[in-house]
């Protein structure tokens, strides 16, 4: 089985968690429609706060489902879209992807990775110990943030649970993803 979206979430409201919904739409160059997050500049109240002309290089957050497990596994009650993703996989590894990697998602729309989600306080908030168990070091002792991936939309349309994700990795030289 390849990659898959199982589910979408957004939420008009700048709140952690997303509902979940059958469908959502991407806007090329701006994000979820209906999401809070939507925007050719950056959203995020922190990053707003800081310089509000700043590209919105998160536009579109994903996670993959086995980090849902994992935490499961690990006695924290997580679900989809709980961790404020819009897009939920499965069978596709997305921190070891590269900068620039472009998602085939559904029919039409194309998401480009810009860098990994770095994970702040409100997970803790949302439950506690969170932010701990999405943070893990290698074996260089570098910090590994595991609370999922950012991107912009090249190219709109709706995406769904069951959706096939295709990839499309840059030209070399691959760069890892970055917080970002």
């Amino acid at each position: 089985m390849g990659a898959i979206v199982t589910a979408v979430s957004r939420s008009a409201e700048h709140t952690f968690s997303k509902p979940t919904e059958p469908v959502i739409r991407l806007l090329a160059g701006l994000g979820v429609e209906g999401d809070a997050h939507l925007g050719k500049t950056v959203q995020h109240r922190s990053r707003v706060a800081r310089d509000p002309s700043q590209p919105n290089l998160r536009q579109v957050h994903l996670v993959h489902a086995e980090l849902h497990d994992e935490l499961r596994a690990a006695g924290f009650a997580v679900s989809a879209g709980e961790m404020g993703e819009n897009v939920t996989t499965r069978g596709l590894d997305l921190l070891a992807l590269s900068t620039g990697t472009r998602l085939r998602l559904g029919e039409t729309a194309v998401v480009e990775l810009t860098g990994l989600r770095n994970p702040c306080v409100q997970l803790d908030r949302f439950q506690r110990g969170l932010l701990a168990a999405v943070l893990d070091r290698d074996e260089e002792g570098n910090v590994v943030r595991k609370a999922g991936v950012m991107g912009v939309v090249l190219a709109g349309g709706e995406v769904r649970p069951g959706d096939p994700i295709h990839v499309e990795l840059p030209d070399p030289p691959h760069r890892r993803l970055e917080r970002v």
